[in-house]
């Protein structure tokens, strides 16, 4: 027992010191070789950690409120609003169509009527086109005469001896003559 005692007071003999400046020399050894490093990658857990400091709150907010609106009676209310919507939006979408195969049906029924038209014109020997200019004809004449006539107090766009690619501009002048750029360098010297 005696030899442990003394043992024991061997230990608190040791200065604390000399434990520590072994630490100090590998730490310093450390920092000096791989510093930068430890600077980064501590920045980044930082960075890191603020980032999940971020998201954390807002998951806690969501959950927190679909736990408060989790109430049986709200939920089935919001169902049935939607289910209302959509049956509504259905019955729009449902009367749209039945809109459009109505003119459709219409369309095709004006179709087919202009070609049992034309059928008949045919056998009677008549050109269908023919028939349909004179019938446009006999409605233009009704209203005016003089609409058919061409007007001649108008000017012509340009004179008859026009030819763009003489270059002359229709011999009013030719100040506008376009002439190629010269070739080579642009700048002599």
């Amino acid at each position: 027992m005696e030899a442990d005692g003394d043992a024991h007071v061997q230990n608190e003999d040791v200065p604390p010191n000399q434990d520590l400046s072994f630490l100090q020399s590998s730490v310093t050894s450390i920092l000096s070789e791989y510093g930068w490093y430890l600077v980064f990658l501590c920045m980044g857990v930082y960075l890191l950690i603020q980032h999940l400091r971020k998201n954390r709150p807002r998951d806690n907010q969501s959950s927190s409120v679909s736990v408060v609106s989790q109430d049986p009676g709200s939920v089935v209310q919001r169902q049935e609003a939607l289910e209302a919507s959509r049956r509504k939006m259905q019955e729009e979408q449902d009367a749209r169509a039945a809109e459009f195969k109505e003119k459709q049906q219409r369309l095709e029924e004006e179709k087919r009527r202009q070609k049992i038209e034309m059928w008949e014109s045919m056998k009677e020997g008549k050109s269908y086109k023919g028939n349909a200019k004179v019938a446009q004809q006999n409605t233009e004449e009704a209203p005016s005469s003089s609409s058919l006539r061409p007007r001649t107090d108008k000017k012509p766009l340009r004179n008859s001896g026009y030819s763009p690619l003489s270059g002359d501009g229709g011999g009013g002048g030719g100040t506008c003559a376009w002439r190629p750029g010269r070739r080579g360098p642009s700048a002599g010297g």
